[in-house]
């Protein structure tokens, strides 16, 4: 069987539990490996050289966006944030199932590139749920909050493009099926060619008593 790792793209609606679900599968298994994304913001109080981000000057980021070495990138309020194409490949090529937050605009380009990537979308079991849970985490003002549903409302039209749902209402479930879906897309027919070539051939030649 293949033994490269899967680049899992996981997006959902703010609030919905997306970095606490990713948060959690990390401890629980040791497979996973967390796509570090490249920035051109300062670095903050507490953060480290290629593990929070890979800190890049404007110039050394737009060189990557012209040599086509970003997988997806995005430009807020001056700032570039992107994820480095080499980084994800070293750790697919070493067995690890990458994991990789980011929202819908990014998740088609990442797909343009890498259509072979696994693609879910975290949803709350309910709207109402939503709410709560936004209101719930008193961080922000009604005014961004509300920003916030406006946000996925506009998210929701694209939901059916992705692979998988994942219904995010009980933490310790979700992040056992979470797993149990990449896990299980290993198999896919596709991700394994050359085995099935290798199977093919093997088959063949003991048929004509080889």
């Amino acid at each position: 069987m293949n033994k490269r790792g899967i680049l899992t793209i996981i997006s959902g609606f703010s609030g919905v539990g997306k970095g606490t679900l990713v948060k959690e599968l990390m401890d629980k298994y040791d497979n996973y490996a967390l796509s570090v994304s490249a920035t051109t913001r300062d670095m903050r109080p507490g953060e480290e050289e290629g593990k929070s981000y890979f800190f890049l000057s404007i110039e050394d980021f737009e060189n990557k966006i012209d040599n086509n070495e970003l997988l997806e990138y995005a430009k807020y309020v001056n700032n570039y944030y992107g994820t480095p194409k080499q980084y994800v490949e070293d750790m697919l090529e070493s067995g690890k199932d990458v994991l990789l937050e980011i929202e819908i605009q990014g998740m088609r380009q990442v797909k343009k590139i890498m259509p072979e990537a696994l693609t879910i979308f975290i949803m709350p079991p309910t709207a109402e749920t939503l709410k709560e849970r936004l209101i719930g985490r008193n961080t922000e003002t009604m005014e961004v909050i509300e920003a916030r549903l406006r946000r996925a409302v506009e998210e929701s039209q694209g939901i059916e493009e992705y692979d998988f749902i994942l219904v995010n209402d009980n933490l310790e479930k979700s992040v056992d099926k979470l797993h149990q879906i990449i896990d299980e897309c290993h198999c896919q027919s596709f991700r394994n060619k050359k085995f099935i070539e290798d199977i093919r051939e093997g088959v063949k030649a003991f048929s004509e008593g080889e």
